[in-house]
């Protein structure tokens, strides 16, 4: 008999777990009993009910696997082990879904809760071979199963549709429109006179939307967190006066808030430090209780103002996922929940009835990793987190909200380089978040008139093409090696960006437009397929200049055509000239 060391396995109930044969697999069911549906072929849709905790288990040869995705997952997508620490998600952080990748890209099993609060083991079994799955919620637990072998992106964009089936989530248009940021470029050196002179110039650019950051309700430029929590305007005094020449210049208007944090240095310190779900030192401040009315309304209050009084389109809210904790205190008399992610649906819910009580338009951006579509109700964007000048790292993050995010528009972290960066390589940043909505944070008056050309070209290409960039279901390639290559599709017209020297496939019809973007140094992109009949190749470089128009034909099946670093490929099958 061969002893499996599974320290985080499930507990066998006295009578021992409930076993369920469904889609080929043999489920264990424990503190609970359950039943299934076929949704699909090759999936199937389990609702497990008890008493307590109740865990879904199940195993399976672990062959031919490539990569092994979750929302927390990390760039080089290994497939864990087994006997790892369990992901414990919450509303306020991350989401319990997950797929295993095989060779082409395939699915192996993917899988994913409706439960917010759910517990999830994922990993390799040392000593079978096999691959181990459970969930755990309490009382109930329903889980979808996709054990077909399409692309693993459509498995997983398939849960996000079943998180939202029949329910309905507004996206103001704005939110899908090129931003401009002023964390990396100002970060808390924030004033009225130079948020209006980077909105003038953002708008030249082509932002339709500017987003202020930390700094704007403190003098202090430490970059702390020991003054949140009062959230007066400080540095952006007679703020309504202010916000109207913004939108004067043609920019809505968005102001951060880090919604759960109260300073040490606060004027509002005393009221709230015996309201704290814990002690932050290192950052000199307490993350707030939500389970407490009064703190649920004094926050509502604060942060809808920005759009009641001062005329705002909406809030970039902030460190979301620092409600997730897992030591939480128990709850006072004054509180009206006893449950953390309670409190924090009631805050987000309140917040996001007053701002669009004052306008019906107004935007919320949240931020990996709370990324659960409990959220989906109270938020219109998601961005990536936080990684400066890693243009990898972001189109990675980006791809993996737009895989599982649904509804929502995906914003991109905001793009930063050095004032010396060549123009080929600023398009490579914008190329790497094609597939989200770009938040450009660099001071635009330092910006070269070739820099500011592409930007320029670029931002007008994710504005043209805004459809089929962003609700698109796009198809990331080989996660193991970090997406080299994203497509998408939308109506008639494809879109690849490459971000390594691969070859493309070019479908034989179903298309008018088909557009290349190319990150890579190889300016050789050869593509392969394609339709019988001539083709236009229209080539543009970064900058948006024309470099090539020709006819190109795929007789052997196979083109070649030159496409330099940070330019854009356009083919049109009726030989209209590129973008």
């Amino acid at each position: 008999m061969i002893t499996i060391w599974e320290p985080h396995a499930p507990q066998a109930t006295t009578d021992g777990p409930t076993e369920l044969s469904a889609g080929g697999l043999n489920l264990s069911i424990y503190n609970g009993v359950a039943t299934y549906k076929t949704i699909e072929d090759g999936v199937i849709e389990i609702e497990a009910t008890g008493n307590g905790p109740v865990r879904i288990d199940w195993r399976f040869p672990c062959t031919a696997a490539t990569a092994y995705w979750s929302p927390e997952g990390s760039s080089s997508r290994w497939l864990p082990a087994a006997w790892m620490k369990p992901h414990a998600n919450t509303l306020a952080r991350g989401s319990a879904v997950g797929s295993l990748i095989g060779t082409g890209d395939k699915n192996i099993c993917s899988f994913a809760a409706m439960e917010t609060e759910a517990m999830v083991s994922a990993g390799v079994i040392e000593e079978l071979g096999e691959f181990r799955v459970w969930i755990q919620a309490e009382n109930n637990l329903t889980v979808r199963i996709d054990t077909s072998d399409k692309h693993y992106a459509q498995s997983l964009a398939s849960f996000a549709a079943w998180w939202g089936e029949g329910k309905s989530y507004h996206v103001p248009s704005a939110a899908r429109k090129p931003a401009y940021s002023t964390w990396y470029s100002m970060h808390q050196n924030i004033s009225p006179e130079g948020v209006e002179s980077q909105a003038k110039l953002a708008k030249e650019v082509g932002c339709e939307v500017i987003i202020v950051d930390d700094g704007w309700m403190t003098t202090d430029r430490t970059r702390g967190y020991g003054h949140c929590g009062e959230w007066n305007p400080i540095s952006l005094p007679d703020t309504a006066a202010h916000v109207a020449r913004v939108h004067d210049i043609g920019l809505e208007y968005m102001l951060w808030y880090a919604i759960p944090f109260v300073g040490w240095d606060s004027p509002v310190w005393d009221k709230f430090k015996d309201y704290g779900l814990r002690n932050l030192e290192h950052m000199q401040a307490i993350v707030v209780d939500p389970r407490y009315p009064m703190v649920r309304e004094y926050l509502a209050e604060r942060l809808s103002r920005a759009v009641s009084e001062w005329g705002m389109d909406g809030l970039k809210v902030d460190f979301v996922d620092w409600f997730a904790t897992p030591d939480a205190p128990v709850a006072g008399p004054e509180a009206d929940c006893a449950d953390v992610s309670e409190g924090v649906q009631r805050l987000l819910s309140e917040v996001h009835a007053r701002i669009t009580a004052a306008n019906p338009e107004a935007m919320v951006e949240h931020r990996q990793p709370y990324v659960s579509h409990g959220l989906w109700p109270y938020t219109s964007m998601i961005r990536a987190t936080d990684c400066p000048l890693s243009p990898h790292e972001n189109r990675q993050r980006i791809a993996d909200l737009r895989m599982t995010q649904g509804p929502l528009a995906i914003h991109a972290d905001m793009l930063m380089w050095h004032t010396e960066e060549t123009p080929e390589q600023v398009a490579v940043h914008l190329i790497n978040v094609l597939f989200s909505v770009p938040q450009i944070s660099v001071a635009l008056e330092t910006q070269s008139p070739e820099q500011i050309a592409t930007i320029k070209f670029w931002l007008g290409i994710f504005s043209k093409y805004e459809d089929l960039l962003q609700l698109s279901i796009i198809e990331p390639a080989r996660p193991e090696l970090g997406y080299p290559m994203i497509r998408g599709a939308h109506g008639d017209a494809v879109v690849v960006a490459r971000y390594a020297p691969l070859p493309i496939s070019v479908p034989e019809s179903g298309w008018s437009t088909f557009l290349v973007a190319n990150a890579d140094a190889d300016s050789q992109v050869i593509l392969t397929g394609g339709p019988a009949a001539e083709v236009r190749a229209t080539v543009q470089d970064s900058q948006g200049r024309e470099v090539t128009s020709e006819m190109v034909s795929f007789e052997q099946n196979v083109a070649t055509v030159s496409v330099p670093l940070g330019g854009l490929l356009t083919l049109s099958i009726d030989g209209a000239e590129g973008a």
